[in-house]
């Protein structure tokens, strides 16, 4: 029976601790592979503004300093392989990007696959009609409903102009087949984040596509280490009570040749592993647990048996597997207007009282003088106002501080622009009181819309490509 093969991830989000990759291999320089995570549901369209003013710039550019920041451990011999989605809308840019990193290191061993084709915004435009060879999978339905929104049932044709970005989430077969090739380095756009995992088992273990319930398992471990820290203990019930909180341990999962796994983090690092701590990541955004869709496999978390081995040893096995949809899931987004928030503090009697009421005043006003917006809200920071239907526990005539904040989204620019210039006026024709404007004009910001649907996996064509120095796209 094949070893069991050690996967760390060193990245839960775009923007987490860029130095969290190398003091995993600093700490654990036996793990076979990093899987770093950037893409959430909408940062395709964060980095589609970013590729608007530079066409090159449509990744995760931190990617590419963790990976410098990994040249002494490479340059000493480390082994270790890395797959990630950093590649987020060019995977190519990326991973010259990286190139160019390993060349000025002397590096020219590591070997870069790219894996792509999960841009599908061509599909998706009003009115288009289903291929002749679908069987009309659920989201996809037809002449004049094609993508419907998986949540609203709404067609696609309401918001089609509108669309920036739409990608297929891919699995883990084109990673897997990277792998084969000799890759040390795998950079694809938008794939499922558990199949960062289950790519690198696919093709160290040799598993057939139809070992549902080996890659049920894999798919599990992929799941609990996709955000990083928090199977560790970070967002837990008891994170208060996690001792060195302050630099919690980024996790490992020892997958084994059946699937199962182990879960555990660098001896040394804060937090914990322990049998509560991963029931919570386990049931992190699942929807059914008895059928948890990703595009290699349907999984039923039902039989799963988590066990304590010893301290920061937690087993996770039982996962069982069946045959995957025929569909893959699509993160659609769309400009969908502008929205500012505006901040000051407010201090001394009837604080949240005068607050609210200036921040009335600045709608009020604006509305006098034709501004009108799609939504607005105030809030009084500090009295719960942060968590819909929280009473707070003091009145507020007992609170003497409140952090006003007022936002505002319009389907056009100008009256939010408008409204950036409110805030600053309350220095002097607010309440007494009114201090903390430090942060300058509130910015206008857009607003995307998040589309999710469906799409036939016959209509996606993923492609791995070797990456060199000659390469072209």
């Amino acid at each position: 029976m094949s070893r069991p093969l050690k996967i760390a991830n060193a990245s839960g989000f775009w923007g987490d601790q860029p130095e969290a990759a190398a003091r995993l291999v600093a700490a654990q320089p036996d793990l076979d592979f990093l899987t770093l995570d950037y893409l959430a549901e909408v940062s395709l369209s964060i980095m589609a503004i970013v590729r608007a003013k530079d066409p090159t710039a449509g990744y995760a550019r931190d990617f590419v300093e963790v990976l410098r920041s990994l040249v002494p451990f490479y340059q000493a011999g480390g082994k270790t392989k890395i797959v990630t989605n950093a590649g987020g809308l060019d995977p190519a840019s990326c991973a010259r990007a990286c190139q160019e990193v390993l060349k000025a290191a002397h590096l020219p061993h590591l070997k870069i696959f790219t894996v792509s084709g999960d841009d599908v915004l061509t599909h998706l435009r009003p009115n288009q009609p289903a291929p002749p060879d679908q069987r009309n999978p659920i989201g996809y339905t037809g002449t004049g409903g094609c993508f419907a929104n998986l949540d609203t049932g709404a067609p696609l044709s309401s918001i089609a102009p509108r669309l920036v970005t739409a990608n297929a989430y891919l699995g883990s077969a084109p990673i897997a087949e990277a792998l084969r090739a000799g890759a040390d380095i795998v950079i694809t756009g938008r794939v499922a984040d558990p199949s960062l995992t289950v790519g690198p088992c696919l093709a160290h273990f040799s598993w057939k596509p139809t070992d549902y319930d080996r890659i049920a398992g894999a798919t599990v471990a992929g799941h609990l280490i996709e955000c990083g820290t928090q199977a560790t203990g970070g967002f837990s019930t008891d994170w208060l009570d996690l001792p060195d909180n302050d630099n919690l341990g980024f996790p490992i999962v020892e997958v084994s040749a059946d699937g199962s796994c182990v879960v555990t983090k660098p001896a040394g690092t804060g937090g914990a592993v322990t049998v509560p701590i991963v029931k919570e990541q386990l049931l992190y955004e699942i929807g059914d647990p008895g059928s948890y869709l990703s595009p290699d496999v349907s999984v039923s978390f039902l039989t799963l048996k988590v066990e304590a081995m010893s301290e920061n040893r937690v087993r996770v096995s039982g996962a069982t597997g069946r045959a995957p949809t025929d569909s893959y899931k699509v993160s659609a987004t769309y400009r969908d207007g502008y929205k500012a928030h505006g901040l000051i503090t407010i201090f001394g009697h009837d604080a949240v009282r005068k607050a609210r009421h200036a921040g009335d005043g600045i709608l009020r006003r604006l509305q006098a003088r034709g501004c009108t917006y799609r939504e607005s809200l105030i809030e009084c920071l500090g009295t719960g106002a942060s968590v819909r239907g929280l009473v707070s526990r003091m009145s507020d005539t007992q609170l003497v501080e409140t952090v006003l904040r007022v936002s505002v989204a319009a389907d056009t620019k100008e009256p939010v622009e408008r409204f950036t210039k409110e805030i600053a006026p309350l220095v002097t024709c607010g309440p007494q009181g009114v201090t903390g404007y430090a942060t300058g004009r509130p910015k206008v910001l857009p607003i995307f819309g998040y589309w999710p649907c469906l799409i036939p996996k016959s209509l996606v064509k993923p492609t791995v490509q070797p990456w060199a120095r000659e390469s072209r796209e």
